[in-house]
């Protein structure tokens, strides 16, 4: 028989050190959790938004496009919702401005490499993508690009 020695931990020691186990576990499955939440975490019963558009024609040929893939259900998607409205009224005829819901549909998600929610692609007349934003995109913002791209 080896000799071994035993040390013995004060039983709070033990409970302490344990926790702070558990507590880093539950904060690393909430983090990866987070992650994934934005494609996949959430599900919206509301109505599709009325400027929804079928996404294979996207982008839309002989017309500067913005795209912007989030959800109906996401905060910062909801904050945008009404400057998406208004930009797709202001600029009708002169740019397309769509809003696709990734949650509903999956595969524009997939077919942009979208790995976060709000997530806004500029396109020019040719279809090619000239800029990419991730996050909330302000009004002035976006009208800032659009210039750029000639839009006004």
């Amino acid at each position: 028989m080896e000799n071994r020695k035993f040390e013995r931990r004060h039983p709070t020691k033990a409970v302490n050190s344990m926790s702070g186990k558990i507590r880093n576990l539950i904060h690393t499955l909430l983090v990866l959790g987070f992650m994934g939440l934005p494609l996949y975490g959430c599900s919206s019963d509301e109505p599709p938004a009325s400027h929804l558009q079928p996404t294979g024609v996207i982008p839309i040929k002989g017309v500067v496009t913005m795209v912007d893939l989030g959800a109906d259900a996401c905060v910062p998607c909801k904050m945008m919702m009404p400057i998406i409205t208004k930009l797709e009224k202001n600029y009708r005829g002169k740019a397309a401005i769509i809003f696709i819901d990734v949650w509903k549909d999956k595969e524009p998600a997939k077919r942009f490499g979208i790995r976060a929610i709000p997530t806004q692609i500029f396109f020019d007349k040719d279809g090619s993508e000239v800029y990419r934003h991730t996050g909330f995109m302000s009004e002035a913002d976006i009208v800032s690009q659009l210039k750029k791209m000639g839009v006004s």
